[in-house]
């Protein structure tokens, strides 16, 4: 399997790696510091040399073997080291929006107890969708205020891995509707925004709530009785 070096320091952009297999569709490696997508935020994009040649990544593919690197020209052979560059503003923007989404999720299901039923996130942009029967320009206008303030605050993001069954002593672990957590997973990744939100997520995130940056609600959809949805946008 892939070392995810991504999370052990989602501020790293670089690293040297080993192709450990090779196919048609890419190559896996021995650790990489590309992200390789899930939970509604997209994949690393970048680049990959070895000897005179350099490819782009044009996508990461979870795969049984580990990540699956694709690339815009055939890859190198089985053995061979690598560099790997991450495109870092692209990550560094989706870090954000996915760090906002926690955010939203955070003051929601402290003021409101609404579960998320739906997130998607881009460079620049994102939106959840809750369990809530209410959504109006009032009410998004009020959670864009108490988002904001969680900024202002300048929280402490973290994360950890715990054993499963010690992660799931942790009340309201799961704020999805339904728990997507695979029952094979023996180690949870835990987020944290020191003073507002815990739960388990598997993406990348900001050091600080501070580095989210600007902020706004842009939208709000209704989605049926019980799903509403909130876009914003981080400029």
């Amino acid at each position: 399997m892939t070392v995810p070096l991504y999370y052990e320091d989602a501020y790293s952009t670089a690293c040297e790696a080993r192709v450990v297999a090779r196919g048609d569709d890419g190559i896996i490696l021995d650790r990489s510091v590309f992200y390789p997508g899930g939970g509604g935020q997209p994949s690393d994009r970048g680049i990959i040399r070895w000897g005179e040649t350099e490819a782009r990544v044009t996508d990461i593919r979870r795969g049984p073997a580990g990540a699956v690197h694709v690339l815009d020209v055939p890859g190198p052979a089985v053995g061979e080291s690598v560099e790997c560059a991450i495109d870092w503003a692209r990550r560094h923007a989706l870090m954000r929006a996915h760090t906002a989404l926690h955010i939203l999720c955070g003051v929601i299901w402290r003021d409101f107890k609404a579960s998320v039923t739906g997130a998607q996130m881009e460079v620049g942009a994102a939106r959840m969708d809750f369990e809530l029967e209410r959504m109006d320009a009032e009410f998004s206008r009020d959670i864009e205020a108490r988002a904001l303030a969680e900024i202002e605050a300048s929280r402490v993001v973290t994360s950890r891995d715990l054993p499963r069954d010690e992660a799931f002593e942790i009340p309201d672990l799961i704020r999805t509707r339904i728990n997507l957590l695979p029952p094979g997973i023996i180690r949870v990744r835990v987020v944290e925004i020191v003073g507002l939100d815990l739960q388990a997520d598997g993406g990348t995130h900001v050091a600080n709530t501070r580095h989210v940056g600007a902020f706004r609600v842009v939208g709000h959809e209704s989605k049926g009785r019980l799903n509403k949805r909130l876009r914003i946008a981080l400029d």
